[in-house]
């Protein structure tokens, strides 16, 4: 265990974070980031090819956007350690953060920068054939089930990315969606519904997961029109609707929303604690994209520099 003192950490990585330590660094801040030990670089680093993030006209994969965003933070001065932070004390004029290893840090300005998580169906089976049919991550598992019948479940662009990813392997990809109409961009729906192997079963919601001792094999649908219920044969099925804000370990440190999402002062990143920024899927609910995601993450960069040097902590 060691215990240590920085001007600024960062918590979490993916855009927000990567792009918050590269300023930061720039200013001569030397940043912290305690990146995560389970599932560093945020969602991307389970994404295929990113079309749309500016500066890469032919796209470019989620793993190799995020390696490339840490050598660049790293290129300028910050120090990442792999690890989580599980309890923090934000009331003091240095914060500090305890780590997972028992490590801990003390800082003037902390950025908070999680992410979220994946959302879970919640139904019978779910948990039990986690890893053995059930994933959250087409591109870690698709290539399991070439030539096997495949559900993705839900309606948005994650969802419909997933499904055009799978088309490649699977027998057969059913996409289900509890609404009559799908959240997803026109040019993702475009793509999905032009796909031959893709279809579509609209009003429906995923009641059960059934299996053996092989793993998954069929999904029990309910018709949230009529009620009428059936059965649809799934090898794999891959759950795509929404995430959940990576806020638990906060226990309430920072004000935040209904939904756990922490809540910032208007345009800035400030948070409910001077001192204390957040910036990315945290924060945002509504767009859940790289590029704002990056975007803000500039922002609390420069909302961090602003408050350290009215603390009197000049790079």
């Amino acid at each position: 265990m060691t215990e240590s003192t920085r001007d600024v950490v960062i918590i979490g990585s993916g855009p927000a974070g990567y792009t918050a330590a590269i300023y930061l660094s720039r200013a001569g801040y030397h940043p912290l980031m305690i990146a995560g030990a389970i599932s560093p670089g945020g969602q991307l680093v389970n994404t295929t090819e990113v079309e749309n993030y500016p500066g890469f006209p032919d796209g470019i994969m989620g793993p190799d956007l995020m390696d490339a965003m840490q050598k660049q933070a790293e290129k300028f001065g910050t120090d990442i350690i792999w690890d989580d932070v599980v309890n923090v004390d934000f009331a003091h004029d240095l914060k500090r953060l305890e780590c997972e290893s028992g490590d801990v840090v003390n800082a003037t300005a902390v950025v908070v920068a999680t992410g979220s998580t994946v959302r879970k169906l919640g139904v019978p089976g779910e948990k039990e054939y986690s890893g053995r049919g059930v994933s959250y991550c087409a591109t870690c598992d698709g290539f399991f089930f070439k030539d096997l019948p495949i559900v993705v479940v839900g309606g948005g662009d994650s969802a419909l990315e997933e499904a055009d990813f799978l088309s490649r392997f699977g027998s057969s990809v059913t996409l289900i969606h509890r609404r009559d109409t799908l959240r997803a961009s026109k040019i993702m729906v475009d793509r999905a519904t032009a796909n031959p192997n893709i279809t579509f079963r609209m009003n429906s919601i995923v009641t059960e997961i059934l299996g053996d001792d092989q793993g998954a094999s069929k999904v029990m649908l309910k018709d949230t029109t009529t009620g009428a219920t059936g059965e649809l044969p799934a090898k794999g099925v891959f759950i795509a609707i929404g995430y959940t804000p990576s806020t638990a370990f906060l226990e309430g440190a920072l004000h935040c929303d209904d939904h756990g999402y922490i809540t910032v002062d208007g345009a800035t990143t400030k948070t409910s604690l001077p001192g204390v920024f957040a910036a990315g899927d945290v924060v945002d609910s509504v767009y859940r994209q790289a590029v704002s995601a990056a975007g803000m993450g500039c922002r609390a960069a420069l909302d961090a520099q602003e408050y350290l040097i009215s603390q009197g902590h000049t790079a």
